[in-house]
């Protein structure tokens, strides 16, 4: 099994930065991806972005895309969002998820959170105006 630990929510003033954590331990793969969806209030939950290990490559989400940036941590199996210029509309609860990438995979793969069977339970984040 894996577990995946999200931390670094909050309060947050608009117009500020959070860096969202997600720590992965137990079972390992060589070739998996880590990404971060959100889920709103009553709203679906959607893609934010997610990277590849090892190639590293990194996939957006338009509605995000200049303003969060993934990264990972590979000595410390860390994956981050780094997220600026927070506006209300990101408050939302922010989940890590993983699993096992195969080559070939295209964007869409990436993108759709039920490709992924390793999910942690979130972290909240909230942008006060």
């Amino acid at each position: 099994q894996v577990q995946l630990v999200e931390s670094g929510g909050g309060l947050v003033q608009a117009g500020g930065s959070l860096r969202l954590s997600c720590a992965a331990s137990g079972r390992t793969f060589s070739n998996y991806a880590m990404a971060w969806f959100r889920q709103a209030p009553g709203k679906e939950r959607e893609f934010l972005a997610a990277i590849t290990r090892p190639g590293g490559s990194t996939y957006y989400a338009d509605s995000v895309k200049g303003r969060f940036t993934i990264s990972r941590d590979n000595a410390k199996l860390t994956v981050y969002l780094q997220m600026n210029s927070l506006n209300h509309e990101d408050t939302a609860v922010y989940y890590c998820a993983l699993d096992r990438v195969r080559p070939g995979y295209g964007s869409s793969w990436y993108i759709d959170q039920g490709n992924y069977n390793y999910w942690g339970r979130g972290t909240p984040v909230t942008v006060s105006s």
